[in-house]
């Protein structure tokens, strides 16, 4: 990701006579060979008008031109508003919200589209500063594929009683998922470490625990049986990444369109999906600052509501 770009344009002094373009670029504006050269590749570094290779060597009294992009943290929040996260409820301690598929929650190395703490900071919400600073209020995530319910902290106490809630596994975290088939039995707990994927590291896997797999706990109930899914209910007790759909796959019941995890490609394409069909449904939790305990929810997002539709009319 690159921001503005710094333009400079400069004779060739007496002293670099003769010297490679790479080595005069570094050396005349601080830089790294790797990084000297880097520029040229990209056609950023001109001499006399005319592009150059890093091996030309340079003669005194030409013009260098020279544009050298302004890098930008990709862990900066960026202010953006984004069409589609409702606001579910707020006040002086937390704001839950209702976050489309293709958000991510904070933003990451590699991930360059919107955020949830992105949105709040365009949308003049003061969230807490405790956590990392990419991560300010984040207390709990969801998948950037992933829709649905979710709570940041506003107050730097309520950050540091729901980040301890979370830690200890006593807020109530409810999906739904529409798994390919019917498992079996209907309702059961998946009780199996989960850990970064030896080959592929975009995917988690079940590991044994001296493998790096970590402690993951999925319960859940057959809501309906179709011919070709089911809609299921899941209670997290862990909150591991990935954590439903490794499970689900592990069982051989992936989530429909979840293609990461062994999903029928056919199947996905027939429902109309293209992410994995899992909903983040209902969130409760003591409030941080009552005490009480409050419950929010939120509805099927209209990709998933087709892709049940047409599940629930398939004969």
């Amino acid at each position: 990701m690159t921001a503005a770009a710094e333009h400079r344009t400069l004779p060739i002094p007496e002293g670099l006579a003769g010297d490679r373009v790479d080595a005069a670029l570094a050396r005349m504006f601080g830089l790294s060979r790797t990084r000297a050269a880097e520029l040229i590749a990209e056609g950023l570094v001109l001499i006399d008008g005319a592009g150059v290779s890093k091996s030309d060597r340079v003669m005194p009294g030409s013009l260098l031109e020279v544009t050298i992009p302004s890098a930008v943290d990709p862990l900066e929040v960026v202010p953006e508003v984004v069409e589609g996260i409702k606001i579910v409820h707020d006040d002086d301690a937390i704001v839950v919200i209702d976050k489309p598929v293709g958000v991510a929650v904070h933003p990451s190395p590699g991930w360059t589209g919107p955020t949830v703490v992105g949105h709040l900071k365009a949308a003049g919400f003061r969230i807490s500063t405790s956590g990392a600073k990419e991560r300010e209020g984040i207390v709990q995530r969801l998948d950037v594929g992933t829709s649905g319910v979710m709570v940041i902290a506003k107050s730097e106490y309520a950050y540091s009683v729901l980040k301890n809630a979370f830690r200890n596994r006593t807020p109530r975290k409810i999906y739904h998922a529409l798994v390919q088939g019917h498992p079996d039995p209907l309702e059961g707990t998946v009780d199996a470490p989960i850990g970064r994927h030896p080959k592929h590291d975009y995917k988690m896997a079940v590991l044994a625990d001296s493998k790096g797999g970590r402690h993951s706990v999925t319960h859940y109930e057959t809501l309906e049986a179709h011919r070709f899914a089911s809609l299921l209910e899941v209670h997290l007790e862990t909150g591991r990444t990935h954590q439903i759909r490794v499970h689900m796959s592990a069982l051989k019941h992936p989530c429909v369109g979840d293609l990461t995890y062994g999903a029928d490609p056919t199947l996905a394409k027939r429902v109309g999906l293209e992410r994995q069909w899992l909903h983040a449904v209902r969130l409760g939790f003591e409030h941080p600052e009552s005490g009480e305990y409050v419950e929010y929810e939120s509805a099927y997002p209209e990709d998933l509501r087709h892709a049940l539709d047409v599940i629930r009319d398939a004969h």
